[in-house]
């Protein structure tokens, strides 16, 4: 079976969503802030393997697969994404400030 979320797309997903990352063991963690709130993180392997399966990244980002790799492919912006973390509840935007 393929990989849906692979390395190389794992990282882009984490730059168009402007993650701040972090180290931990054998991973990095990338995290999500909106408004000074972190509101997802994942992790990514460090190994240099690119075809590693990253299929947990799609449940990270509360989000489907199919859409989790259009983030990675670019046809979805970081605003589509906090759209629809809007509509989820996930976001709260009692104070109306600019994505970080």
């Amino acid at each position: 079976m393929a990989r849906i979320i692979t390395k190389e797309l794992a990282d882009k997903i984490a730059k168009k969503l402007k993650a701040a990352f972090f180290s931990s063991g054998a991973h990095d963690i990338a995290c999500v802030f909106h408004n000074d709130k972190i509101i997802a993180s994942f992790g990514i392997r460090r190994g240099s393997e690119k075809d590693k399966g990253h299929d947990h990244i799609p449940r990270d980002l509360h989000i489907g697969p199919n859409k989790a790799r259009l983030l990675g492919q670019c046809p979805m912006s970081r605003d589509e994404w906090i759209s629809i973390m809007r509509a989820k509840g996930l976001i709260d935007d009692e104070n109306t400030q600019a994505d970080q």
